[in-house]
């Protein structure tokens, strides 16, 4: 039996004029270059069974969006199994960032998949803030619960 995916990851928050927004980041890379509703996500990544869940969603975050997380309180946001049947644990905390201060870290890809051909990618291309609404639209299906446990939690 093949063993589930698991990742972790962040959903940074903050109230803007009024209103709750949350930080998503959109991957990068050619397979996603023109997808926009249902393609982005928590900034998140895979761990191993020798890491902690939260610590490596704190890895993750900084990795993607290249913004240090610190140390704020967190809410805790459950797991959610998205549609390939990977497993994301999450995790919620305020505060802060200028999307356009984004650096992601990169990663080697083939593209075309099975073509021998290899390319450099960021893992996210892109960051920005939304608000709930805008984000259930825009965030991948399977992590929209964590948009709903958030908006419960606070």
């Amino acid at each position: 039996m093949a063993k589930r995916q698991k990742s972790a990851g962040l959903l940074m928050y903050r109230r803007h004029e009024g209103t709750l927004e949350v930080f998503l980041v959109h991957p990068g890379g050619p397979f996603w270059a023109k997808k926009d509703a249902g393609a982005w996500t928590i900034p998140k990544g895979e761990y191993g069974d020798d890491e902690e869940p939260l610590a490596a969603a704190m890895r993750e975050f900084t990795e993607e969006t290249g913004f240090a997380v610190g140390q704020p309180t967190f809410i805790e946001l459950g797991t959610v199994t998205q549609a390939s049947g990977k497993v994301v644990s999450g995790w919620a905390f305020e505060g802060d960032c200028d999307p356009t201060e984004l650096i992601s870290n990169r990663c080697v890809i083939e593209w075309p998949p099975r073509s021998g051909r290899r390319m450099e990618i960021p893992e996210a291309d892109r960051g920005a803030w939304f608000s709930l609404d805008e984000a259930a639209r825009r965030i991948n299906q399977g992590q929209q619960l964590f948009l709903s446990r958030l908006a419960a939690a606070i």
